[in-house]
């Protein structure tokens, strides 16, 4: 059974009297072991498994050097890279596809589904695998020649279960450093931690007491409930995982490493477009780098670049799920993008310009992104495809009461808890609070005070009843 959120503070602590406490020499060794020990303590076998990506990707970059064969050994680690990814998280949405078209076509296959379970993180640790050897394939980096620390830099725990999804320019030579203890790093990576598990434990759990039900039994709910579901999922959903995002973070930081900040308030975007640039930012890079960029990103005909810019979000939703739900997901927000990108150069057309730098049009761009970033959250969450049609079909046809869950006390809890993370939000977009490199126009002892508040919550409020929603993809 993989660790909790409570479990993992307990382990962390250990490792960090641990690390400071050895040579320096050794500590490598100490992360790499911790760290498949970690792993390996939901299933050894996938520890197997990331060992196996771990080892053909480091064996493979040293084949580059040979310039007539280098392509087909890129091609063949990318393939059996992929294989295990594909076999166990897309495996069974292929048969069922296949068996699907069949009865459509009028045969019927008894095809069996596999019985695999799904390696947590699976999609990360490639992800960081293939990048590190295609980065070597074009010389954006130099192989790496210690095999401890590559395969410290793909199993590194804080961020192996649910990102960011780091490169290896920025970890690995964070690896040769001598790391002392910074009072500084961590106490900034004591912050983050603490902000993240409050969003995790406090705000995301508890809307997914409320939200959870309603989306795997929609026909039982009225239009209302659905409708305040949808948005408890918006924000459990930001708070689970940019929680568990700042919890890798600041752990990292108190062990003297620097993660990529991967979400910076993403539900402050006035566009789509730049939703993306603030929503997972290590995958929407990944994609942007290793498909968008060698698609052809903007550099060709506007035809081609409208395809490139609905396939990368169209598989960017079937990275998270083999489920239409997903690829409608994926689809939704890259037409939104494209009707963006129209309507602008509609607008430009009409010489509006100035319009469109009014302070009231922006601040009203924030609430409708919001909106249709809301609906499109319905596709991913929703179970089936029919399902995420049911809630919208009832939604639109607005009838009913609302449902206030277990108690009407608690529904008001969390939406008291949703407006205190955007006012805490607000603060950090204004930049009264500093939470990663950014100073804080407050005074410290508010700061700390702030904080201490927090941890207050988590032991009074946290309910920690759910694992990670990233974990699964």
């Amino acid at each position: 059974m993989l660790f909790n959120s409570w479990e993992f503070v307990l382990f962390f602590i250990c490792i960090v009297i641990l690390f400071y406490s050895i040579h320096h020499r050794y500590r490598i060794y100490l992360l790499l072991v911790s760290s498949y020990f970690f792993y390996m303590s939901w299933r050894w076998e996938f520890g197997v498994l990331m060992l196996g990506v771990s080892l053909m990707n480091f064996y493979v970059t040293r084949q580059f050097n040979n310039e007539k064969y280098k392509g087909w050994w890129l091609f063949i680690t990318t393939i059996l890279s992929f294989l295990p990814l594909f076999y166990y998280k897309y495996g069974n949405f292929f048969i069922s596809s296949f068996i699907e078209l069949g009865m459509f076509c009028g045969f019927n296959n008894n095809i069996p589904l596999l019985n695999v379970i799904l390696p947590v993180g699976i999609s990360f640790f490639t992800f960081e695998a293939l990048s590190y050897s295609i980065d070597v394939y074009y010389k954006k980096i130099q192989e790496e020649k210690n095999l401890i620390k590559f395969m410290t830099f793909i199993a590194f725990f804080p961020k192996l279960i649910a990102g960011p999804i780091e490169r290896a320019d920025n970890i690995i030579p964070q690896f040769n450093q001598v790391k002392k203890f910074n009072i500084d790093l961590a106490h900034s990576g004591v912050k983050i931690f603490i902000w993240g598990l409050f969003k995790k434990v406090v705000i995301a759990d508890r809307l997914g007491l409320y939200a959870d039900p309603v989306f795997n039994a929609p026909e039982l709910w009225s239009s209302p409930t659905l409708a305040l579901a949808a948005l408890f999922f918006t924000i459990q959903i930001y708070c689970d995982f940019s929680g568990y995002s700042d919890m890798a973070i600041g752990a990292a930081r108190i062990l003297g490493f620097r993660l990529m900040q991967n979400f910076n308030l993403p539900y402050f975007a006035h566009s789509i477009g730049e939703f993306w640039k603030r929503w997972h930012i290590s995958l929407s890079t990944w994609f942007g780098d290793y498909l968008y960029i060698p698609l052809g990103g903007n550099r060709v005909a506007i035809s081609r670049w409208f395809f490139n810019i609905v396939i990368v979000f169209i598989i960017s939703g079937f990275w998270h799920g083999a489920n239409w739900t997903f690829i409608i997901w994926g689809a939704l927000h890259g037409m939104y993008y494209l009707f963006e990108y129209i309507g602008k150069m509609g607008l430009d057309r009409l010489n509006l310009g100035n319009l469109l730098q009014v302070r009231l049009y922006q601040l009203a761009k924030i609430p409708i992104v919001f909106v249709m970033v809301v609906f499109a959250w319905i596709f991913f969450r929703a179970s089936t495809m029919q399902d995420a049609l049911l809630i919208i079909s009832k939604i639109i046809h607005w009838e009913g009461d609302l449902w206030w869950g277990s108690s009407s006390v608690t529904s008001v809890l969390s939406i008291l808890l949703i407006v205190f993370l955007f006012v805490i939000q607000l603060l950090q977009h204004k930049k009264y609070v500093g939470l990663y490199d950014s100073q804080s126009k407050l005074p410290s002892w508010v700061s700390s005070l702030g904080f201490l508040v927090l941890l207050l919550g988590i032991s009074l409020l946290g309910v920690s009843s759910n694992a990670f929603i990233y974990f699964q993809f």
